[in-house]
């Protein structure tokens, strides 16, 4: 087992804006794809630098507490695996879950906070409302790590700490399905423990999960991800729609522009932008996945024709 090692990442250009058919700016980072086997299909930048994955560690998470013996309908799952954006049926299946473990928003451990999604919040300050835990986009994760506490009689009051059994057995999920050990810890934005991984580790997590046996905690948390990806995100984000336009596409985005997304034959792709703009993320999976064999006309929509790609990312798509 490795351990991605901790310095500076050398990223390189994979982004040009232009305007008017002039460089007018430049977006660097890492990507990388795995094919089935596990071998590299292309990589650009520094797939093997340790980085944070963000909240495309939250599928790595949610296995972890299925593997635990957490049992959720797809819904379920696919909340607990959310980054969402705090519409109406984001809160009723974070609140499915803590309800069916005898929990109650009180209980959740994250921060309080207005929906992510814009429109969202703009009627939610409208109204007059606080901000709130449950409309906290990583809800779905802390409801689901309460409910495995609940279930395997843990102390919820400290599961967010890094030494609670919970945060532990996450931990050495996350170090099995990359086969990385994890070289840090940090705290996520949610005040979850945030265990660093390299790209290569995450994209190699992203493939076990996809390709994962029917019934086992795995395929239990790309079921449920690829049934309900408006869950997973919202109506306005691009990581649903991505899902719902590649069939059998398991797909998560996170903060600082990371982004994990699987085929079901195993292929995989995770990049991160070094400047955390969303804006080169989208452009850069599209890329990516077209180059793993996805038609160009689905990711069409996915593309910005003010934005171009780096050589480093032209190509054909390999052959079927």
């Amino acid at each position: 087992m490795s351990t991605p090692e901790q310095r500076v990442p050398r990223h390189v250009p994979l982004v040009h804006l232009l305007r008017d058919g002039m460089v007018e700016g430049v977006h660097h980072g890492s990507v990388i794809a795995l094919a089935p086997d596990g071998s590299t299909l292309f990589a650009a930048g520094d797939p093997d630098v340790a980085m944070y994955p963000r909240s495309t560690a939250k599928p790595l998470q949610a296995t972890a507490m299925a593997r635990l013996g957490l049992r959720l309908p797809p819904a379920g799952f696919a909340i607990a695996a959310a980054s969402h954006s705090g519409e109406r049926r984001h809160l009723d299946a974070a609140a499915a879950v803590l309800a069916g473990h005898g929990l109650t928003a009180e209980d959740l451990g994250n921060p309080a906070d207005y929906p992510f999604d814009p429109v969202e919040r703009d009627a939610w300050v409208a109204e007059g409302r606080p901000a709130a835990r449950l409309a906290h986009n990583c809800s779905g994760k802390h409801a689901a790590m309460l409910a495995t506490c609940r279930e395997q009689g843990w102390d919820p009051r400290t599961y967010l700490d890094p030494g609670h059994p919970l945060q532990q057995a996450i931990r050495a999920t996350v170090e099995d399905l990359t086969g990385q050990t994890v070289p840090r810890v940090a705290v996520d934005g949610c005040g979850a423990p945030l265990f660093a991984l390299s790209l290569r580790g995450l994209a190699r997590a992203a493939s076990r999960l996809a390709t994962a046996a029917p019934g086992t905690p795995e395929s239990l948390v790309a079921q449920g991800i690829r049934q309900h990806p408006d869950l997973v995100g919202g109506t306005r984000r691009d990581v649903t729609a991505v899902m719902r336009a590649v069939p059998g596409l398991l797909a998560k985005d996170g903060f600082e522009a990371v982004q994990l997304a699987a085929l079901p034959d195993g292929t995989a792709v995770a990049l991160k932008i070094a400047d955390g703009g969303d804006r080169a993320r989208a452009a850069v999976l599209a890329a990516a996945l077209e180059r793993c064999g996805v038609d160009a006309g689905v990711l069409e929509p996915f593309t910005n024709p003010a934005l171009r790609v780096t050589a480093e990312l032209e190509g054909r798509p390999r052959a079927a």
